[in-house]
C-alpha cells in the first residue's frame, strides 16, 4: 500500500444558498486522515462529478433527498481507486463510482458504491458522464418513458449537455429524427457535427420559436424535457396526438418557492392524448448495469460520441455548479484531482 497523506481535502457547504450555489457557499478544508475499521475500505478519488442536481441537494427546498447539512461534504458522485480495505469484496486496486463526496479520499462500507468499474479499456471519467449517471438517465428516460418509434420527431433541450447529447443520440440510434434545443452557435454546432442531431435551434436567439417550428414541420413526439420554463412552453404548444412528454430537468426555473407562474399545459395534454410524465434515475437501479452495457458497447464502435469537460483541481469545485448554470460548460463536467489536493 502506498504512503497516504495525514489530512484529508474537502469540500464543505459552507451556507444555504437560495436558489443557485455560488463559490461563497462552500470552503476547502483539511481534515485528519480517517482510519479504516473493519468491513470499510478508503478510495482515492481521481475525478468529481458536477451535477445540474446538485443545486437541489444544498437547497433547503423539498427534493427527492435530504438537504446536505451545513458543515457536512458536499454530496457528489465520484471515481476512484480503492488505496487500502478492510472490506472482504474490495481490494486495493479496485476502481469504483459512487456517491463519495468532493473529497480527495473517502471511505465506504460498499453502500455507497455505485459500481465497480470493470471498463478498463474506456477512461474512468466516463463512469460519471456518458458511463454514469448521465448516460444511464439519457437511456432510461427515453427508451423507458419517450419510447421512441422510428419516424418520431424528437425533441431535446440542453441538447449539448451530458443528459441530452446523449438522450439525442439514443433517439437516433432509435430511428428517430432528432432536434436539439441549445444556446449559442458553438452549442448548435456540436449538437449538428459532433452529435448528429438533425436540427438545432437557439433558446437565445429572437427567432427561437419560428425556428423551432420549422425545425419541427411534422410536429413533435417525443420532447426530452431538462429545462421547464419558456423553453418548454413553446415546444409544448406544437406536440402531436400521443406525444410523449418526459420531465428529467428544471434547469431554467431558479427557485422554486414562491411556486412560479406560467402558460398551463392541461388543454394540449387532453386535447392530444398525451403523457408528461416525471423521470428518476433512481428508480432504474436495479437495471443500472444493464445500461452500462448497452452505453459502452455503443461508445467503444463509435456510435455514440460524448464530450468531457474537465476541471483542474479541488479549487475549482466551488464554482463548478454556478457555471453550469451559466452555461459555461462544453460536455460533461468533472474535476480532475491532482497529488496535492
Amino acid at each position: 500500500m502506498a504512503k497516504l497523506p495525514q489530512t484529508n481535502a474537502q469540500v464543505l457547504l459552507k451556507s444555504r444558498p437560495q436558489g443557485i450555489p455560488q463559490a461563497e457557499h462552500f470552503e476547502i478544508v483539511q481534515t485528519p486522515m480517517p482510519v479504516l475499521e473493519s468491513g470499510q475500505f478508503l478510495v482515492r478519488n481521481e475525478f468529481l462529478s458536477v451535477e445540474p442536481a446538485m443545486r437541489g441537494w444544498v437547497n433547503a427546498a423539498a427534493n427527492y433527498s435530504d438537504p446536505v447539512p451545513v458543515g457536512g461534504v458536499m454530496r457528489s458522485f465520484a471515481a476512484g481507486v480503492v488505496v487500502a480495505s478492510r472490506h472482504h469484496g474490495y481490494s486495493e486496486g479496485d476502481r469504483v463510482m459512487g456517491m463519495l463526496g468532493w473529497q480527495a479520499y473517502a471511505v465506504s462500507d460498499g453502500s455507497t458504491i455505485r459500481r465497480k468499474v470493470l471498463e478498463d479499456d474506456l477512461p474512468l471519467s466516463l463512469s460519471l458522464g456518458v458511463l454514469g449517471i448521465n448516460g444511464v438517465t439519457a437511456y432510461f428516460a427515453l427508451t423507458e418513458v419517450g419510447e421512441p418509434r422510428p419516424g418520431d420527431t424528437v425533441v431535446v433541450s440542453t441538447a449539448a449537455g451530458s443528459v441530452g447529447s446523449a438522450a439525442g443520440q439514443i433517439a437516433r440510434l432509435a430511428g428517430c429524427r432528432t432536434v436539439a434545443i441549445t444556446g449559442g452557435p458553438e452549442k448548435m454546432r456540436m449538437c449538428l457535427e459532433d452529435f448528429g442531431y438533425d436540427a438545432a435551434v437557439d433558446y437565445k436567439s429572437a427567432g427561437f420559436v419560428d425556428a423551432l417550428v420549422q425545425a419541427c414541420p411534422r410536429g413533435v413526439d417525443v420532447y426530452y424535457d431538462n429545462t421547464s420554463g419558456a423553453i418548454s412552453d413553446a415546444v409544448v404548444r406544437h406536440i402531436n396526438k400521443g406525444a410523449r412528454i418526459v420531465i428529467c430537468g428544471t434547469a431554467s426555473v431558479s427557485n422554486w418557492e414562491p411556486w412560479p407562474a406560467g402558460p398551463r399545459v392541461e388543454r394540449h395534454l387532453l386535447n392530444k392524448a398525451a403523457r408528461m410524465q416525471g423521470f428518476l434515475v433512481w428508480d432504474y437501479e436495479h437495471r443500472y448495469e444493464e445500461a452500462v452495457s448497452k452505453l459502452a458497447g455503443w461508445v467503444r464502435n463509435g456510435s455514440l460520441q460524448y464530450r468531457e469537460e474537465i476541471l483542474e483541481g479541488m479549487a475549482a469545485a466551488p464554482d463548478a455548479i454556478a457555471g453550469l448554470y451559466r452555461g459555461e460548460n462544453f460536455g460533461k463536467r468533472v474535476i480532475r484531482l491532482q497529488p496535492q489536493d
